[in-house]
């Protein structure tokens, strides 16, 4: 890659360091500060005590709004919890992500079902698309709203961080903030005025993940295992997940944390809490 500008230089060395390596880039492509700032992306968790505008807010909203959307259903809700009695009862909850207390603001993001529904009684036609695909789509809206919303922070210099484990909740949730049928938490997100630069996290190889014509397997094991060392080498782990069911590993990598992870029940009764809101997962 030809380092001409600013942009591209800082482009190559964030994949550079997401990846371990960066693809060519032409230089004078357009859009590469843009792009620079996408593959720069960091999560934050720790935020100055600098508050948000409102009509700041507001614009965000309006363009993580603005994203692609099934079928143009709309079936994606925020729900802006500005509550902070609310916010410590999350956050008291879920004690191992304090962030989530000190975050000027936290979000819920939600696949809305309900208003499709509705339409359909108003207008006098049956809804017979009662099956997995129609949870799918709402949670897929749900998620391209809150990513444009992490996008649009980032533009104007805020840090965000997405919570799944508000799903290890849905129903406390639900109550907590009202949630009728219909409509689900599918992720949290806390955001403000980053305190810290914060970190890129190492990715795996696109060889992993992007495929041509099919999807190939080929030498995914070495592959894993090299980005295992590659991302040990930039971000060790402090502690071993569940030291109480498994002996330390000599070797402590990334795939040996998730499968540990996944090795422990967690949210197992969310697919009840779904059909309990509505939907047959058919």
């Amino acid at each position: 890659m030809t380092q001409t500008t600013p942009a591209a230089r800082q482009l190559e060395a964030a994949l550079t360091e997401r990846f371990g390596d960066a693809p060519a880039t032409d230089a004078a492509l357009p859009g590469l500060e843009e792009l620079a700032r996408m593959a720069g992306h960091r999560s934050h968790r720790k935020f100055s005590e600098r508050a948000i505008d409102g009509d700041l807010l507001q614009l965000l909203f309006a363009c993580a709004f603005s994203a692609p959307s099934k079928s143009d259903l709309q079936q994606a809700d925020v729900v802006h919890v500005a509550d902070r009695g609310k916010v410590q009862a999350i956050a008291d909850r879920i004690p191992d992500m304090p962030w989530i207390a000190r975050a000027p603001v936290f979000l819920v993001f939600c696949g809305n079902n309900r208003r499709l529904r509705q339409m359909s009684a108003w207008r006098g036609k049956p809804f017979v698309n009662e099956h997995l695909d129609h949870f799918m789509n709402a949670a897929v809206d749900a998620g391209l709203v809150m990513m444009s919303f992490i996008r649009a922070a980032e533009a104007v210099g805020l840090g965000a961080c997405p919570i799944s484990a508000v799903r290890n909740h849905a129903a406390e949730l639900t109550g907590l903030l009202g949630l009728p049928e219909g409509v689900f938490p599918v992720a949290g997100l806390c955001v403000g005025y980053p305190a810290e630069a914060g970190r890129i996290s190492a990715r795996l190889p696109l060889s992993v993940t992007v495929h041509v014509d099919r999807y190939d397997e080929s030498g995914l094991e070495e592959k894993i295992a090299g980005y295992d060392r590659r991302r040990h080498a930039l971000q060790p782990y402090r502690r071993q997940r569940h030291a109480d069911r498994y002996p330390d590993a000599a070797f402590y990598g990334w795939s040996e944390d998730k499968v540990r992870q996944y090795s422990v029940p967690e949210r197992a009764d969310f697919g009840a809490y779904i059909r309990k809101q509505g939907f047959s997962l058919k």
